[in-house]
């Protein structure tokens, strides 16, 4: 069948069109142009159908036939159509109003573009105001994976507004701001339980056996040694089912202790301490030495001192009142081991002394090198370089330093070798101070920059000690070349000594 299109200049051929100016249809099909899509169809049924006399249709494709309905007004269509208009429905002929006819082509010219809007970017919100106009909301446009996640309707219809008002959708759980309130169980379910209202939930921790004890609190004693909170050790070891293993936990961090220094040792027994009477009681810490004393032959290979200083810490815990007095005196007799027998013999002479002669068991350890104050570290670093030129013995001088654990002091001890020096009267001490130096500085002990810092600090000061020793600038400047000559500092460090009358030296190079 054959579509026809009124006022075209193309012609069928066979037949002859006449204009469509002269044609007593127009203004009814101009009229018909702004109706929606059915009454369009129902119009051109209507007016195909007329008598083909007429001899004013043209050919018309038909994808244009279709798009006749959608198409937009012209000329005289925006002013609109005074009178009536006659429309033919069911075969029938009625008349409509101009005014219904202009107010559904408007809403019909409004849908198509909020239609178009909507399938461009569903993220504008589009919507239809109150007299029939699209109403553009001042959100942007979205990103293409914006209007992926967008929860707005892209159909074109509603106000643009998300649906559900945001609650819908995978993945969420009602609209922003909302609470959820605590489920009350329905007696009424089918899947109700009685028992379920009675029901306490607690979190389970299995017992720990002995190779996972090892494995967990091993590393925990070892953390303990660096940062020292014993707060934390016993947060942790609250955590654990310990059960029948409590009493595995100080005799764990005292054969650590063993191999470890005596700052470790400070704070092993110092944490023994903390751990009675919220963790362990008194009872497993008696349980712990008593199986401290048993397993001291098997400790003797790894320690030879491991006699004595398990006889300390027996005293220590003594005198923490974490051991009860008569611990020791319920052993004599008993023992037949000779390790524990020494153990205990000198745990028994600590506590003696500290009754008789007022020994301080509380610091038999000493405290770690940075938790004393910089005035006793002076004192012990004189009274070592005093003991290092009597006895001349540069191994044990080094064996004291490094127990003093203090790397970051180590300026000081250089300062003080120096000012002995400077103070010494002959070149005995200064042969003695620049042979142990040279000790301590192959051997890593002392590193360049805290030698170097106790050098500058010397220089720094050696106005306020030529008061005291009026040649102390001359015998300065020869320690410092015999210094560079057996490699303690470098040329730079060397050249920066002070001279007398002078704020600086000039030494003459050799020209090559």
């Amino acid at each position: 069948m054959d579509c026809w299109c009124w006022g075209s200049n193309q012609q069928p051929s066979g037949h002859r069109a006449r204009s469509l100016t002269s044609s007593p249809q127009l203004p009814l099909l101009k009229a018909l142009r702004g109706l929606d899509h059915k009454s369009a169809l129902i119009a051109r049924q209507g007016l195909l159908s007329l008598p083909q006399h007429t001899n004013c249709l043209t050919p018309l494709s038909p994808t244009e036939a279709v798009d006749l309905s959608d198409s937009y007004q012209f000329g005289d269509e925006e002013n609109g159509l005074g009178g009536n208009i006659d429309d033919k429905i069911n075969g029938n002929w009625i008349s409509a109003p101009a005014g219904t006819v202009h107010e559904a082509r408007l809403k019909a010219k409004a849908k198509r573009r909020l239609r178009k809007n909507s399938s461009r970017d569903s993220g504008r919100g589009d919507s239809l105001s109150d007299n029939g106009d699209a109403v553009r909301s001042a959100a942007p446009p979205t990103s293409p994976k914006g209007r992926v996640l967008d929860r707005r309707s892209r159909l074109g219809k509603g106000r643009g507004l998300p649906k559900k008002g945001g609650a819908g959708g995978k993945g969420v759980w009602g609209t922003p701001g909302e609470v959820y309130d605590e489920e009350e169980v329905d007696v009424r379910d089918p899947n109700y339980d009685e028992d379920q209202e009675s029901c306490v939930y607690e979190t389970v921790v299995l017992p720990l056996d002995e190779e996972a004890f090892t494995k967990t609190v091993t590393p925990i004693v070892q953390e303990y040694f660096e940062h020292g909170d014993a707060n934390e050790v016993a947060e942790l070891l609250g955590e654990l089912n310990l059960s029948s293993m409590r009493s595995d936990v100080p005799l764990l961090a005292v054969s650590l202790a063993l191999e470890s220094k005596a700052s470790h040792r400070e704070l092993t027994s110092r944490l023994l301490s903390w751990l009675c009477g919220r963790v362990l009681t008194r009872s497993d810490i008696e349980n712990a030495f008593h199986k401290l004393l048993r397993e001291l032959p098997d400790l003797v290979l790894d320690t030879p001192t491991a006699p004595q200083l398990v006889g300390q810490f027996i005293a220590r815990a003594v005198t923490d009142q974490i051991l009860t007095k008569n611990y020791i005196e319920g052993y004599k007799g008993r023992v037949d081991c000779e390790h524990a027998r020494a153990a205990l013999d000198r745990a028994a002479v600590l506590l003696k002394m500290s009754r008789e002669a007022g020994l301080r068991i509380d610091n038999l350890w000493g405290s770690g090198g940075g938790q004393r104050p910089v005035n006793q570290l002076i004192k012990e670093v004189n009274l070592l370089l005093q003991e290092y030129v009597l006895s001349g013995d540069t191994v044990e001088a080094e064996r004291c330093l490094r127990e003093l654990e203090v790397p970051h002091f180590h300026h000081e001890f250089v300062y003080e070798a120096i000012v002995m020096v400077l103070e010494s009267k002959g070149d005995k001490t200064l042969q003695m101070i620049l042979k142990l130096l040279k000790s301590l500085f192959d051997s890593s002990v002392i590193t360049v920059d805290q030698m170097r810092r106790g050098y500058e600090r010397v220089y720094m000061d050696i106005v306020d000690i030529n008061i005291d020793v009026p040649c102390a600038y001359s015998i300065l400047e020869h320690f410092v070349d015999k210094s560079f000559s057996t490699g303690v500092i470098d040329a730079k460090l060397r050249d920066l000594c002070p001279c007398r009358w002078a704020f600086g030296r000039k030494r003459l190079r050799p020209q090559l």
